[in-house]
C-alpha cells in the first residue's frame, strides 16, 4: 500500500513516536482522561464500554470454573500486613496510607484534624491477600470447606511514580481471584487452571497472542513460590505481562492462620492461590492492534460491533434514510456472532457523516456502514472495515453490499475480523522472537540504542537461583532487558544455559517490557 497517500486519522505515527501514538489514541478514541489526581483517570464510556465486555466475558469464565463472586473492603489494617513480612516488603513503596479520619477548618481553609488520629493506619488496597487471608482463617475449619474459591472485582491503589493511563495508574481496576486448598497438588492445579483461563481469553477475545509460563525467582509476586504470567508483544517489540496466576504456598496460611482439621482431626495449613488480571488489558489491546488511525477493537470486546451512520441532510427524505437504517439495525440485531446477539448503534446524532466516520474509525469500531439517499434507492449499504481500511489506490475500502445479503452475513464478517487481527499480531510476534543470538555481546548488539523494535530473544536456561541469578538479573539491567517467563510445556533445549554454560532445562524470553 502507499501510505504517501493515505491522510491518517491520528496526527502522529506508531512509527514517529509510539509513547506519543498511545496517548493520542488514547485521548483521540475517547477512552480516557486525566483526573485532576496523578496517575488517576477518568474511564470515558467507550473505554469503560471496553472493560464492560471484558468483565462480563471474564466473569463467566470464571464461575464456570466453580469461583463465586465477593467483596471486601478497600481499606485494610496495616497490622495484618505485618504479619507477613516478604509480602510487606513487595508493596512498601506502593502503598498510600490513611492516618486521619477528620478535616477542620482553619484560616479559611481545609487542614487535617491532628485530634482525628486513626487507632491504627489503614493501607487502601493495594491487594487483598491479607484482609482476604483473616476472612479464610474464620471460614476454613474442616476438610470439608476446601477448596474455597473467591473472586473479587474491585479497584486497587499503589502509588506509581510514572504512569501511563491504563498501562499503569496509581489507581485501577481488576479482579482478584484467591483460593485456599488442601494440599499442593490441589493448589497448584487451580494456580495452572486460571493460568489458561487468562490464556485463552486474552487470545480467543482479545485477539492477543501470549506465551504462558512462569516467571523466574526474582520476578514472583512477594511471598509467592511460583509465580506464573501471559506475556504478549506489543507492536514497539516491548513485551506486557498481562496477567498472573500465583502458588502462595502455605506461608499466608501460616500468617493469617488458615488451617483445617484433617480427615485424621490434624490441623492442617492450607495452600492458597491468588491471580488476577486489570484494566491493563485495555491498553495491551491498544498496544497489539491499534493503528495510525486509532485503535482497532475486537469484535468480542466491542461495546459497539456494527456502527450505522445515515447521511442525513436536514430535508424531507431524511425521516425515509432513518427508517431504512433503523430496518437495517433490527435485522443486525437478529443475527448472532460469537453465540450471542450482534451489538449495533444506529449513530443518527447531528454532524456531517465524514467526520461521524472518522470519529468511529478512531475508536475502532469493527464495522462502520453507512447509508445514502442513492444506497437507500438500491436496496444496499456501503461497508467499511476496520481491519480493512484502505485500498490499494489510498482510498477508504468501502464495500457496497445489498442489505440484506449484509445482514445476512454480518456476523460471519465480525468472526473474521476477530481472526484477522488475532492472525496478524501472532504473524507479527512470531516474527520477531530471535532465537538465534549466541553470546551476550550479540545480545547487546541486538538490543542497542537505536535499533527499532528489537522484539524478543529466546534463550537456553538452567534455571539459577540465589546469588548466581542475581548476576544475571544484574547483567540484564545494563541493557534495560527482563526475563519474561519459561514458556509452558517446551521441549528441553538442546544447548547450554546461556548465561551459566551449564546443561539447560528449558528457556526463557528476555526483553524490554512495559
Amino acid at each position: 500500500m502507499s501510505n504517501s497517500k493515505i491522510r491518517h486519522a491520528l496526527d502522529i505515527t506508531r512509527e514517529a513516536d509510539f509513547a506519543a501514538w498511545y496517548q493520542a489514541v488514547v485521548t483521540q478514541a475517547d477512552m480516557a482522561e486525566e483526573s485532576g489526581v496523578r496517575g488517576c483517570m477518568v474511564i470515558k464510556p467507550w473505554g469503560w464500554g471496553i472493560w464492560e465486555r471484558i468483565q462480563r466475558v471474564l466473569d463467566d469464565e470464571i464461575k464456570a470454573t466453580g469461583h463465586e463472586n465477593c467483596y471486601f473492603p478497600l481499606f485494610i489494617p496495616l497490622s495484618y500486613f505485618a504479619k507477613e513480612a516478604e509480602h510487606v516488603e513487595g508493596f512498601a513503596k506502593e502503598m498510600a496510607v490513611v492516618t486521619h479520619h477528620r478535616l477542620k477548618a482553619e484560616d479559611g481553609g481545609l487542614v487535617v484534624d491532628p485530634e482525628a488520629k486513626l487507632e491504627e493506619p489503614l493501607v487502601v488496597r493495594p491487594t487483598s491477600e491479607t484482609v482476604i487471608g483473616q476472612a479464610m482463617s474464620r471460614w476454613v475449619q474442616s476438610w470439608r470447606d476446601l477448596p474455597l474459591l473467591m473472586n473479587q472485582w474491585a479497584n486497587v491503589v499503589r502509588w506509581e511514580m510514572r504512569t501511563r493511563m491504563f498501562l499503569r495508574t496509581s489507581e485501577f481496576l481488576w479482579q482478584e481471584g484467591h483460593t485456599a486448598h488442601a494440599d499442593r497438588d490441589d493448589a497448584m492445579v487451580e494456580t495452572l487452571k486460571m493460568l489458561e483461563v487468562y490464556r485463552a481469553f486474552a487470545e480467543d477475545v482479545l485477539a492477543m497472542p501470549v506465551i504462558a509460563g512462569e516467571k523466574p525467582e526474582n520476578e514472583r509476586f512477594p511471598g509467592a513460590v511460583a509465580t506464573y504470567s501471559i506475556e504478549a508483544m506489543m507492536q514497539d517489540g516491548k513485551a506486557l505481562q498481562a496477567g498472573t496466576s500465583h502458588y502462595l504456598g502455605t506461608g499466608f496460611a501460616e500468617a493469617a492462620d488458615i488451617r483445617y482439621q484433617d480427615q485424621e482431626g490434624q490441623q492442617t495449613l492450607c495452600h492458597t492461590t491468588s491471580w488476577g488480571v486489570s484494566t491493563r488489558l485495555i491498553g495491551g489491546v491498544i498496544m497489539t492492534h491499534g493503528d495510525d488511525d486509532g485503535l482497532r477493537v475486537p469484535p468480542r470486546i466491542a461495546p459497539h460491533q456494527i456502527v450505522i451512520l445515515p447521511m442525513l441532510r436536514g430535508a424531507d427524505g431524511d425521516a425515509e434514510i432513518l427508517d431504512y437504517c433503523e430496518k437495517l439495525r433490527i435485522g443486525l440485531l437478529e443475527q448472532n456472532a460469537f453465540r450471542e446477539p450482534v451489538r449495533v448503534l444506529l449513530d443518527s446524532k447531528p454532524g456531517k457523516v465524514a467526520q461521524k466516520r472518522w470519529d468511529w474509525v478512531r475508536k475502532g469500531a469493527p464495522i462502520i456502514v453507512e447509508v445514502g439517499p442513492r444506497d437507500m434507492e438500491n436496496g444496499k449499504v456501503a461497508v467499511l472495515r476496520r481491519d480493512h481500511l484502505w485500498r490499494e489506490d489510498g482510498k477508504t475500502d468501502f464495500e457496497f453490499q445489498v442489505r440484506d445479503d449484509f445482514v445476512f452475513c454480518a456476523a460471519g464478517v465480525l468472526e473474521d475480523i476477530q481472526t484477522n487481527l488475532f492472525e496478524q499480531a501472532k504473524k507479527r510476534r512470531d516474527d520477531n522472537i530471535r532465537r538465534d543470538i549466541k553470546d551476550f555481546d550479540g545480545l547487546a548488539a541486538h538490543f542497542a540504542d537505536g535499533v527499532a523494535k528489537p522484539g524478543w530473544v529466546e534463550l537456553a536456561w538452567s534455571r539459577p537461583t540465589g546469588a548466581a541469578l542475581d548476576a544475571v538479573v544484574e547483567k540484564l539491567k545494563t541493557l534495560k532487558l527482563t526475563i519474561r517467563n519459561t514458556p509452558m510445556q517446551e521441549d528441553k533445549p538442546e544447548a547450554d544455559c546461556f548465561f551459566t554454560g551449564d546443561d539447560a532445562v528449558e528457556t526463557i524470553y528476555v526483553a524490554r517490557a512495559y
